[in-house]
């Protein structure tokens, strides 16, 4: 089953990610470090309202209001202990900084209340529910999130609903501040310029490469077959034959589940693909579904015990095969579209474009983006990590140059075949505009984006009600929340 993962929300321009989308780690400023990502703002459930280790720590107390917005000792103590846990922070941990940028939440929210900013009751949930999976995921079940925590997920939704709802305002609030600010070529240029020739950092070496994939288009026949193998299991399944956890260790395709019985637990809506949630969130314990298809293949599943919206599951799948004959036109369409390229009757991105199979890259060239980065651009030990036998495959190509098709899997572990492509590459080198402007720019928005957001602090810190109490008076803040 493929999870879908998401993409982190805007980073505020004063190099934090207020509120990230979901407890990912973010991805500091790698060219310039002149902003820098800093301490990472995670929505932790359990830290908000005392929650979790805070309130073991310490007695609540308010220790800040922002126009009638309160920030507690809890949730400064919550952030300390974050930052702490976060391998990826080089910052000492400081109190000060950290309690700035809660004055700079609460003065957000303050200000998205004014504004009448909404958020709907529909996209709470969604978000609430979608947070849930990942942190339960994150501690492997319900039952260990549970016991962690020492309260029931149902308890969770209760209690930080209207807490996520505020975060949401803050996120959309945040956005409104920058929209519109961009940035035009000679401000890019200017803000390049402006940095010491001592300080302009150190790119390693980078590549972008690109695919074109072909999946084997599996035969009627064989479609027909598997359909017909899944049917008989079934049977067997209904006639007490052989029981589901049986059939499901003999039979079924799904490596992740069919050595356990064919076994899910604590599973969630949006947790597999829909078709799938259709037919298993409709049904009954202990019930046996009819067969039914998925881009995986033919399932058939049965319901082990539900609890709400949260299921046990047992499926059993069967993938149609491609044959021989299958795989051999998908490897000859891919080496007459490569001999095009070649020929330069087709661009190797009109091809991409046309005649790839892989949705997430065919209409951007076939590039393959960097799941670290987010970008097209890999430095060689990263483009490893996706898979060991790029390299192998792409060394000694030209830029544009296709590869010979080799074999591949699809992301649900389908046989495909491939033909690589090197978009660019690049040797170490000091940064510079004609190499690394895409870069550069990134740098130079942020930039641009933090001067808004200080101008908008400025102007909004004379029209709300701030204290802050007087152990913390002494704290340099960036901005002027004592007035």
């Amino acid at each position: 089953m493929n999870n879908k993962k998401s993409k982190p929300l805007l980073t505020s321009p004063k190099g934090r990610n207020l509120y990230a989308h979901l407890p990912l780690r973010g991805q500091p400023s790698v060219v310039f470090g002149r902003i820098g990502v800093g301490f990472l703002f995670l929505f932790l459930l359990p830290f908000w309202k005392g929650g979790g280790w805070a309130s073991a720590q310490v007695i609540d107390q308010v220790i800040a209001v922002v126009g009638g917005n309160p920030v507690l000792l809890s949730e400064l103590e919550a952030k300390v202990v974050q930052q702490k846990m976060d391998s990826t922070s080089k910052r000492v941990v400081d109190r000060c900084f950290i309690l700035e940028e809660l004055l700079f939440q609460k003065l957000l929210l303050a200000q998205a209340i004014k504004d009448s900013v909404e958020v709907t009751d529909e996209q709470v949930q969604d978000e609430l529910e979608r947070r849930l999976r990942y942190y339960i995921s994150q501690f492997g079940s319900v039952q260990a999130f549970e016991t962690f925590y020492g309260k029931s997920v149902e308890k969770f939704r209760e209690e930080f609903k209207e807490e996520l709802r505020d975060v949401l305002l803050v996120q959309k609030m945040q956005a409104k501040i920058t929209e519109g600010v961009t940035v035009s070529p000679s401000e890019i240029k200017a803000f390049f310029d402006a940095i010491p020739k001592d300080s302009i950092p150190l790119i390693s070496a980078e590549i972008e490469v690109g695919h074109i994939v072909r999946n084997p288009k599996v035969n009627p026949e064989l479609k027909k077959y598997a359909k017909e193998k899944i049917e008989s299991i079934r049977k067997e399944v209904l006639a007490g034959t052989k029981s589901f956890a049986t059939a499901a260790i003999l039979y079924s395709m799904d490596p992740g589940s069919a050595p356990k019985g064919g076994l899910y637990l604590n599973i969630q809506r949006g947790t597999f693909v829909p078709e799938f949630d259709a037919v298993a969130f409709k049904m009954k314990e202990k019930e046996i579904s009819e067969v039914f298809e998925t881009d995986y293949g033919y399932h058939f599943l049965m319901v082990e015990s539900k609890r709400g919206e949260e299921l046990d599951v047992r499926h059993i799948l069967i993938i149609p095969q491609p044959s021989p004959d299958d795989l051999n036109k998908a490897k000859s369409f891919l080496d007459s579209i490569a001999d095009l390229i070649r020929k330069d009757s087709i661009s190797v991105t009109e091809a991409a474009s046309r005649f790839s199979d892989d949705e997430e890259t065919k209409h951007n060239g076939g590039l393959i983006v960097n799941p670290t980065t987010g970008t097209t651009k890999f430095e060689m030990d990263q483009l490893s990590q996706i898979d060991p036998t790029l390299n192998l495959t792409i060394a000694g190509l030209k830029t544009g140059e296709p590869s010979a098709s080799s074999t591949t899997q699809t992301r649900d572990g389908k046989p495909a075949f491939h033909v690589l492509y090197v978009k660019s590459r690049t040797e170490p080198h000091r940064a510079n505009l004609k190499d690394d402007y895409q870069r550069i720019q990134e740098e130079a928005l942020a930039e641009k984006k933090e001067k808004a957001v200080t101008k908008w602090i400025k102007k909004r810190i004379t029209t709300n009600f701030i204290h802050v109490s007087d152990e913390y008076k002494n704290c340099k803040f960036e901005s002027k929340w004592i007035q």
